[in-house]
Order: structure tokens, then C-alpha cells, then sequence
């Protein structure tokens, strides 16, 4: 999977921590960075292609995108029927 766009992210302009927190004000605080980063769906994507489990990744903490991959999978599975 292309990483090009990982340049352009806002996160790049912080520290690494502030986006593995470790409460949900924690998890705001980075969303709030995300909200209009111009890469934000690159990210998601990557994490969610990629199963990265730790962390806030295109606005998305680790609890929503397991519930974006089921949906995913959900869907899959309804249109393969």
C-alpha cells in the first residue's frame, strides 16, 4: 500500500504519543487533530487495511475502527449471497 500521503499528515507536526492515548481525553485530543488533516482517509484506510490495533488513525480511535472492519466484513458477506 502506497505511504506518500503519510507526509502530508498533521500528526507529523507532533509528538507520536498524542496519538496513542491512554484515555478517552487522550483520544479527543488527537480526533481534534485529525478532523481536518488533508490525508485523513489515507490514514484510516492504511490502519484499517492494515490492522493496526494501537491507536487514533484518520480520526478513528482503535474501539470504531473494529466496529468500521465488521460492518466491512458485514457487507461482504451480504452481497456475496
Amino acid at each position: 500500500m502506497e505511504t506518500a500521503w503519510m507526509a502530508e499528515g498533521k500528526c507529523r507536526e507532533l509528538p507520536p504519543e498524542t496519538f496513542f492515548p491512554s484515555d478517552g481525553v487522550g483520544v479527543e485530543l488527537a480526533r481534534r487533530v485529525c478532523a481536518d488533516c488533508p490525508v485523513k482517509r489515507e490514514c484510516l484506510e492504511y490502519a484499517l487495511v492494515n490492522r493496526i490495533e494501537h491507536g487514533v488513525w484518520g480520526g478513528a480511535s482503535e474501539r470504531e475502527r473494529r466496529r468500521i472492519a465488521r460492518r466491512r466484513r458485514g457487507s461482504v458477506t451480504l452481497s456475496t449471497e
